[in-house]
């Protein structure tokens, strides 16, 4: 009595594609095998070795027109199995129609959801003038460096032809759906503190752990201060706060040794409404305000600010918003707290939109026990169902004659 939808979901659930040694072979043969099912047509990128970016494609009745993208990776991230209560890849249903697995959420619902409204629309002999193309890629929980961003700069993603892209969003636990048009840039920083060294009985002057103590107080002073305005104004979310956390420390060789270097990792998630250029400079006057030999050095550093309209008057937004209005979805607009592979995708000038259609669901992405209930996901198939006709059929824009 399963819906052949929620069967196809728990079958894709059940594929190990978590961290560190994701099967990815065996998600692109599978996600191959449902497209063709679907009669689309099949590409296969080799973006780096090992990592394929499958492209499959509904052509439109228009190919000069820019298409429509939609997003989704493959891959998830590790699991504590000891804090599960069903084993995180077996798909578990429940009496109340809750699937636990790993990727319920994050994101092979999204990637499902996209097929199986695709399947309705052709069966219902439905076609549209835009393209629809459904890229499958790897990396995304890794930051992408082996997934979207090498496939932008590849002329197999120009060919494409995008026009507009859907990719993940968040569950939310409230009626409304939350939409994300932008996202944070993420700084990885580490911060070395040289110093003198020498025995552990002694006073040492100018050590490296004094020069810590002094960055992680400014660094952490800014996180609170943070955290209080966000806290104090209900109109904000975390999208619109700078988040600020200490996640690695380095140094030392023995109890009684003074060390002549310390380090000090942060991981920083800066709105879009930050001037980057300007947060740069508070970082290094933090680091010379705790002495000399104190050095920072990026291991990440994103600085594409680029936000998706909108706007009423954006014809694309226009189609998006108009079918949640006609099916009386609540939206929520905020800035993505994280990262995703959108950012990659805004970065070469695409409007894009996060969007996972899972309200009245609490946020379990990365957390123990993930799950999606049936309903809400076959739910989600019925907006994308209404979703995909819109932006498909969205009318000729003016740069495309």
């Amino acid at each position: 009595s399963e819906d052949p939808s929620v069967t196809l979901f728990r079958e894709y659930l059940r594929i190990d594609t978590v961290h560190p040694k994701p099967d990815y072979d065996a998600a692109v043969r599978f996600l191959e095998r449902v497209g063709t099912d679907l009669g689309l047509a099949c590409q296969k990128v080799e973006v780096c070795q090992g990592h394929v970016v499958l492209i499959l494609t509904w052509p439109g009745t228009n190919p000069r027109l820019r298409s429509v993208l939609l997003n989704s990776h493959t891959d998830v991230v590790p699991v504590f199995e000891e804090h599960w209560t069903y084993p995180p890849f077996e798909a578990v249903k429940d009496s109340q129609g809750n699937i636990y697995a790993r990727g319920t959420q994050d994101m092979k619902c999204v990637s499902i959801q996209y097929l199986e409204a695709i399947r309705r629309l052709k069966a219902e002999g439905k076609c549209f003038a835009r393209t629809i193309h459904l890229t499958f890629v790897p990396d995304e929980e890794v930051g992408g460096h082996k997934g979207m961003e090498m496939f932008v700069q590849r002329p197999e993603f120009r060919a494409l032809n995008v026009g507009f892209a859907l990719d993940e969003g968040l569950a939310s636990p409230s009626d409304t759906f939350s939409v994300f048009y932008g996202e944070k840039s993420p700084w990885w920083i580490k911060v070395k503190c040289a110093g003198s060294p020498g025995h552990g009985s002694r006073f040492i002057s100018n050590t490296a752990a004094e020069k810590m103590h002094k960055v992680i107080n400014s660094f952490l002073a800014f996180r609170e201060s943070e955290k209080q305005r966000l806290k104090s104004d209900s109109s904000l979310t975390l999208g619109d706060v700078t988040s600020l956390n200490l996640t690695m420390l380095e140094g030392g060789v023995s109890f009684n040794v003074v060390p002549s270097e310390m380090a000090v990792g942060f991981d920083i998630r800066i709105p879009p409404t930050v001037d980057l250029k300007a947060f740069e400079e508070q970082v290094a006057a933090w680091c010379r305000g705790a002495g000399d030999g104190v050095t920072y050095e990026f291991h990440q550093k994103c600085m594409d600010q680029h936000v998706t309209s909108t706007e009423e008057s954006d014809p694309w937004w226009k189609a998006f918003s108009g079918v949640c209005r006609d099916m009386k979805l609540q939206l929520k607009l905020e800035i993505f707290p994280a990262a995703t592979d959108s950012r990659y995708i805004r970065a070469v000038r695409h409007p894009a939109i996060g969007f996972s259609p899972m309200n009245r669901t609490p946020v379990l992405l990365h957390d123990h026990n993930e799950f999606l209930n049936e309903q809400v996901f076959l739910r989600g198939i019925d907006i994308y169902a209404r979703l995909l006709p819109a932006l498909a059929s969205v009318p000729p824009l003016p740069a495309e004659g």
